[in-house]
């Protein structure tokens, strides 16, 4: 046989087991989340636990979650942070999030802004909702990187496009207010109508506050506006489930 053949066959069939190395890694970690919903926590573990002794990233995640809630183990803050930071070091962006927290509130770990910064920068950029929504709030406030209201405005903008009540509410206060973003009634009355359609509980008196600087004509306008972008938004938010769900059963 050829060697050149001989070296590119070799080399597809570990790139083909390698594969089937994390379909099955998926498949059983998929199978521990299940039992761990149901409350068979001990079953969870005993499946997601080898997950760990591989350096499976995304069973790092899911184990420190268990030891941070204590499912079927003594809650453990420490091993939490233990498993977040590995399993964030292999840019793993929910356990990127986790880890930002502890370095947020200094709990197990020395305070340091900063870095709790960087890690949700990070997780942000990987479409981490909550993520986006507290590097929103970073920005404003000037938490570990210096204060910017325009970033805080883009943050805010992308995390509430996908429909994340928090960042539509703060979103809306920022037009209200003008800052980061040109001052509009109008639009802080939208943000404020699907936040408040989302069950954020202070949206509802905000969006009441926005519409009396508004003509009866302009409320149902907004209204209108408001309930196009909802729907708009909760149809991706459906098709990308959709895809989801495919892409898994595949």
């Amino acid at each position: 046989m050829n060697t050149k053949i001989l070296l590119f066959t070799l080399t597809l069939l570990s790139t083909v087991l390698t594969s089937f190395s994390v379909l099955s890694q998926d498949d059983n970690l998929d199978l521990g989340i299940y039992e761990l919903n149901r409350g068979e926590f001990h079953k969870a573990i005993a499946l997601i636990e080898p997950l760990v002794a591989e350096g499976y990233a995304p069973a790092q995640y899911q184990m420190a979650l268990i030891y941070q809630n204590g499912y079927g183990v003594r809650k453990d803050g420490l091993k939490a942070l233990e498993l977040f930071t590995l399993a964030a070091d292999k840019n793993n962006p929910d356990a990127q999030f986790e880890l930002s927290l502890y370095y947020s509130s200094g709990k197990f770990v020395k305070k340091d802004l900063k870095k709790a910064f960087e890690l949700t920068h990070k997780a942000a950029k990987k479409d981490i909702l909550s993520a986006q929504f507290n590097l929103a709030v970073m920005y404003a406030n000037g938490l570990g990187v210096e204060q910017d209201d325009f970033k805080a405005s883009r943050w805010y903008k992308s995390a509430a496009n996908q429909n994340y009540a928090l960042a539509q509410y703060n979103l809306a206060l920022l037009y209200s207010e003008g800052k980061g973003v040109e001052k509009s009634d109008d639009l802080s009355y939208v943000w404020n109508t699907i936040a408040a359609w989302n069950g954020y509980p202070n949206a509802e008196k905000s969006r009441q506050m926005d519409a009396r600087n508004m003509s009866q004509r302009m409320v149902e306008e907004n209204t209108q506006k408001a309930t196009k972008l909802y729907q708009d938004m909760v149809t991706t938010q459906e098709n990308k489930a959709r895809i989801a769900e495919a892409q898994r059963l595949y």
